[in-house]
């Protein structure tokens, strides 16, 4: 069975950067897509970016282009977020998902799709 942990939250000033893990156990990487989430006080879990089996294929919710980087590490089993330029918006408890795929280059943030959730990390951006 696929375990998932995220790590690297904490608390940063505006402007800041933060680059958050997502370490699997269990199951290699090999055959999931992975999606990072986020859920803010009072508000619904919105997809932040995924990556695709191959780490060709990316994408980015709108608030976050230019500013996150999703990578990858499949001999490391492990999935990055790195997060520059940091606001206050981004506050958040971030969640990793796995979502297993045939096709190797497709990846969607979509939440509906991810069967592994980890437990999340919380990022707080505040000065």
């Amino acid at each position: 069975q696929l375990q998932l942990v995220e790590s690297g939250g904490g608390l940063v000033q505006p402007g800041g950067s933060l680059r958050l893990s997502c370490a699997a156990s269990g199951l290699t990487l090999d055959y999931y897509a992975i999606g990072w989430f986020r859920q803010a006080p009072w508000k619904e879990r919105e997809g932040v970016s995924c990556i695709s089996r191959s780490g060709g294929s990316t994408n980015y919710a709108d608030p976050v282009k230019g500013r996150f980087t999703i990578s990858r590490d499949n001999a490391k089993n492990t999935v990055y977020l790195q997060m520059n330029s940091l606001k206050p918006e981004d506050t958040a408890i971030y969640y990793c998902a796995a979502v297993e795929y045939y096709t190797t280059n497709y990846c969607t943030i979509e939440h509906a799709a991810f069967g592994s959730w980890g437990q999340g990390t919380q990022v707080t951006v505040s000065s």
